[in-house]
C-alpha cells in the first residue's frame, strides 16, 4: 500500500521543539497489507544508481528503484520500513512495495539513524538537530519532537525507554563527549573525555555504548564512565551490540597517522563491569564487517572472505564460516567493499567483485542462497523488527 504524504517539519528556535507535520492523509501508519513471512524479510542493497531488493530467503530480487548519488541504508525499525540517507535528508522507503512512500525527513548532512526501544532517532549533522519519531508513526511524517544541540557536528543520540535521551558533544572541529538528558530534556550526565567521539550501540539492560579515540564511554543507570583504550591511541568508532549481551563489540585502530589502518584486532567493551578486551582475529575487517548472531555471538567477516565467529564472554574465536574470497579495503570509505548484515540466524554477505550477495544460515555453518546482481552492491540491510 503506497501512502504518499508531504510532510513540514518546523524547527522552532531553542533547544527543543515540538514539531508538527502537514499530512497528505493522516493514514495509520501501523496498517499495511504486506504479508510477512518469517525469514523471508526482505533485504536491500545499495548500488551506483539505485537501490536493488531482494527476497530475505530466495534472494529473489522484489525491486530495483533508480536513485542517483551516494545514498545509505538503515533500518528503521519496523517490520516494513528502511530509512535512506540521500544529500537532502531522510526519505522512509517501503521495503515490501520497494517504493519510496513520499514522506520524508529534511536534512542537512544527514547522518546516523538509531532504533531503540519504540523511537528512531535520525541526527543532522550540517545543524546538530535530532528528530524523534515513534517507529510505528515512522511513516506518518510526524517526529514526536526535535531536539537541538548546541553546535553542529558528526554525531549520534539514543533516545532510551524511560525518555531520557543521549546526545553526542561536539562542533565541526572537535568532538568530545556524551550528555545525558532526562525526559524533560535537563542534563543529568556529561563525559568531556571522549575525544573523536564516534558511534553508538545499546547492550544488555539499555547500556550504551559509544566510541572515542581513546577507548570508549558506558552509560549506565544514569552514569557515564570511561574505559580507557590500552594503547595510546585507540579508536573504536564502530560497533555492534545484542540485547542479550552486556559486551559491546567494536573496532579498534591504533595507528593514528596511518592514511588507512587494516586493524586485526577487534574490542569487546564489557557494560558490566568496565572493562575493554582486545581480541586478534589473524584477518583485517572493515566498518561494515560487524554484527551480532542470535546467542549475542560477535561476528566480524574478515578480509579472508570468512565470518569469523567469537565468543564474547570468553573473548575467543569459537568457528569460521568461509562465504566469499579474499578481499582488500579500498581507500575511499564510499568505495563498495563486502558487508555484513545479520537478523536472527541469518547473515547477508554481499560481494562487489562477483556482484553476488549470499544468505548465510550461522547454525548450519552454510550458504544457502546466492543471488548475483547486475551491478557491484555497495550497503546491505533489511527490515529489523518482528
Amino acid at each position: 500500500m503506497n501512502r504518499s504524504r508531504t510532510s513540514t517539519m518546523v524547527a522552532m528556535s531553542g533547544v527543543l521543539a515540538s514539531v508538527v507535520a502537514l499530512s497528505g492523509c493522516g493514514g495509520d501508519d501501523a496498517a499495511h497489507d504486506h504479508e510477512h513471512t518469517p525469514g523471508a524479510e526482505p533485504i536491500a542493497l545499495t548500488y551506483d544508481g539505485g537501490i536493488y531488493v531482494l527476497d530475505g530467503a530466495s534472494l529473489a530480487q522484489e525491486g530495483d528503484v533508480k536513485l542517483e548519488g551516494y545514498n545509505r541504508l538503515n533500518p528503521a525499525g519496523d517490520d516494513d520500513h528502511l530509512m535512506v540517507s540521500t544529500k537532502d535528508g531522510f526519505r522512509v522507503f517501503d521495503a515490501y512495495a520497494a517504493e519510496f512512500t513520499g514522506t520524508d525527513y529534511a536534512a542537512g548532512k544527514p547522518g546516523h539513524v538509531v532504533r531503540h526501544a519504540g523511537k528512531t532517532v535520525l541526527f543532522a549533522d550540517a545543524t546538530g538537530e535530532v528528530s524523534i519519531i515513534d517507529t510505528d508513526k515512522i511513516d506518518s511524517g510526524k517526529p514526536a519532537e526535535v531536539y537541538k544541540a548546541a553546535t553542529a557536528h558528526h554525531g549520534v543520540a539514543l533516545e532510551l525507554s524511560n525518555g531520557n535521551l543521549l546526545v553526542t558533544l561536539g562542533t565541526e572541529d572537535a568532538r568530545v563527549g556524551l550528555m545525558a538528558l532526562d525526559k524533560d530534556r535537563k542534563e543529568i550526565a556529561r563525559n568531556e573525555d571522549c575525544p573523536g567521539v564516534h558511534g553508538e550501540a545499546a547492550a544488555q539492560g539499555e547500556a550504551v555504548v559509544v566510541g572515542c579515540q581513546t577507548g570508549a564511554v558506558i552509560y549506565r543507570d544514569g552514569k557515564i564512565t570511561k574505559v580507557t583504550s590500552p594503547t595510546a591511541y585507540g579508536r573504536i568508532g564502530n560497533m555492534s551490540g545484542s540485547e542479550v549481551s552486556p559486551i559491546v563489540l567494536g573496532d579498534y585502530k591504533q595507528d593514528k597517522e596511518a592514511e588507512l589502518e587494516r586493524p586485526q584486532q577487534i574490542s569487546l567493551v564489557n557494560t558490566a563491569d568496565g572493562t575493554l578486551r582486545l581480541v586478534d582475529i589473524g584477518t583485517s575487517y572493515t566498518f561494515r564487517s560487524l554484527g551480532r548472531g542470535p546467542q549475542g555471538e560477535a561476528l566480524v567477516l574478515g578480509t579472508d572472505g570468512k565470518i569469523h565467529v567469537i565468543d564474547p564472554v570468553a573473548g575467543k574465536e569459537v568457528r569460521t564460516i568461509p562465504v566469499i574470497g579474499t578481499w582488500q579495503e579500498p581507500l575511499d570509505w564510499q568505495q563498495a567493499r563486502p558487508a555484513l548484515f545479520v537478523r536472527d540466524g541469518i547473515a547477508y554477505v554481499s560481494d562487489p567483485a562477483t556482484k553476488q550477495v549470499h544468505r548465510v544460515d550461522l547454525a548450519e555453518g552454510k550458504i544457502t542462497a546466492t543471488a548475483t546482481l547486475a551491478a557491484s552492491p555497495n550497503e546491505i540491510t533489511g527490515v529489523t523488527a518482528h
